[in-house]
């Protein structure tokens, strides 16, 4: 059986930067090209876990829309728990 869309995940990891800034960002690993795939991932490793999961890739644009929300809570300095992110994201949870 060939691999559908609704097979198809997207990896991604949600994690607080390791310099002075201290910024939350997202990075999709699978949709990384050969040019930035080593510093993405290098940024990623350097800093600070928040959350990380495989999204639904059909859905991947509305869930996208979710993270890019859930980031600028956290960079606006709002607390935001991994189960408040977990509960926003799981409708695109693969």
């Amino acid at each position: 059986m060939p691999l559908g869309a609704d097979t198809k995940k997207l990896m991604f990891e949600i994690y607080r930067e390791a310099d002075f800034s201290g910024r939350y960002k997202v990075v999709y690993f699978t949709e990384l090209g050969e040019h930035d795939k080593e510093t993405e991932i290098a940024d990623a490793m350097r800093g600070e876990h928040v959350y990380d999961g495989f999204l639904l890739h059909r859905d991947r644009n509305q869930a996208k829309q979710v993270v890019e929300q859930i980031l600028n809570r956290l960079n606006g300095g709002e607390a935001v728990s991994t189960s408040d992110i977990e509960h926003a994201l799981r409708p695109y949870l693969a």
